[in-house]
């Protein structure tokens, strides 16, 4: 791949535009943020389709909740939606044409230009009312670990999480040491592998679970796979499992304070990026009802399955703002539709750098509804 030297930001989005505008693009992705800027939204992609009603260019943009799709129609309709996506103040642009592919990378001079070879189309672009899946329903994968309608849904919407959260492939580190705690029969593991593998991700992925019997059986289905050299798995405790070190801890459906474990354990490791689902949420709902609020707040916790509502709301917003404490950006977000689980929320957080602070509103919050988090205990927080 050939590198351009440093040009003018202006003259690179020109660039740019006239190859997404073109009638050779394959493929364009817009991402990463700017220093002290921040896009509308995460990610942006560009493609042709081919529908019923004529050929246009489809928009996907991702906020960190939910992918939103738009096909524009050719010419001024297009033209103006893809100047709003070049105002953005995105980091990098990778255009795939026909002829070659460009990745723009902004920088504080301006912007680099990298030049590579022509990319394929795809295999046909019409997709009137055709799912797109980001581990194919086809794939070898599901006669290993089951696919029934439901986990497949399950496994897509956890993959669009994790992608909407990472940066592009060629950003990651290589390796990319990859933790799932609490990863019980590992199915969102191994998908988990298959997509970032599928992206060209040197990933060396590591499941914990107690129970050993689970390690044995996900042991199997790695070798299985032949994944066995990069998927492995031990057996032990959030808290203690033999495991120094993660870029990207997940803890999908851990239960209860086994969130709280695993958020620790992934902020003592100094993790890049976490997801984390949690499951139930009884701490903070038994310390609601041993000690309830006075005043007018004791109507948000009188009735049980209200208490219990209101504390995963508590529990969460709590585990967000320790984390930011901790250095994190962090959002909390709809991990799937709540059809499939009531238990829908996952909690993404990027480090971001900066060194612990103190968070009065946090000590305020806490000191208003008397409870003791698990996991300001695990951090040692003064609170």
């Amino acid at each position: 791949m050939a590198t351009a030297p440093s040009g003018t930001l202006v003259q690179a989005l020109a660039e740019v535009r006239d190859l997404l505008l073109g009638p050779d693009l394959v493929r364009a992705t817009a991402s990463g943020a700017r220093r002290g800027q921040a896009p509308a939204v995460l990610k942006a992609t560009l493609r042709p389709v081919t529908l019923k009603a004529g050929d246009r260019l489809q928009l996907v943009t991702e906020d960190g909740q939910r992918p939103t799709t738009v096909n524009l129609a050719p010419g001024d309709e297009a033209a103006a939606r893809v100047d709003e996506l070049l105002a953005e103040p995105f980091a990098s642009w990778v255009v795939e044409t026909g002829h070659g592919s460009l990745r723009l990378q902004a920088t504080k001079k301006g912007a680099v230009l990298h030049r590579g070879a022509a990319v394929a189309p795809p295999a046909g672009t019409g997709h009137d009312r055709a799912k797109e899946h980001l581990i194919d329903p086809g794939d070898p994968l599901y006669d290993v670990i089951g696919g029934d309608a439901a986990k497949r849904r399950q496994v897509d919407a956890f993959l669009r999480a994790l992608a909407a959260t990472l940066p592009d492939p060629e950003q990651l580190p290589r390796p990319l040491h990859v933790v799932d705690l609490g990863c019980g029969n590992a199915y969102l593991t191994f998908a988990a592998y298959r997509y970032l593998s599928g992206q060209g991700v040197d990933v060396r992925l590591t499941g914990v679970d107690i129970r050993p019997d689970q390690r044995e059986r996900n042991t199997a289905l790695a070798r299985r796979l032949g994944w066995e050299e990069h998927v492995t798995f031990v057996a032990g405790s959030i808290a203690d499992a033999p495991v120094d070190t993660a870029d990207v801890v997940l803890a999908l459906h851990a239960c209860d304070t086994a969130t709280d474990d695993a958020l620790a354990r992934a902020i003592t490791w100094d993790a890049r990026w976490i997801l984390a689902a949690p499951c139930c949420h009884k701490d903070i709902s038994r310390q609601l009802r041993k000690r309830p609020p006075q005043g007018a707040y004791a109507m948000l916790t009188e009735h049980g399955i209200l208490r219990e509502r209101f504390a995963d709301v508590l529990t969460d917003t709590v585990r967000a703002a320790l984390l930011r404490r901790h250095g994190y950006a962090v959002e909390v977000v709809e991990f799937i539709d709540s059809a499939h689980t009531p238990r829908n929320a996952m909690i993404r957080a990027r480090r971001t750098g900066a060194a612990p602070a103190a968070d009065p509103d946090l000590d305020s919050l806490l000191d208003q509804w008397h409870i003791h988090p698990h996991l300001a205990t695990l951090l040692t927080d003064p609170s």
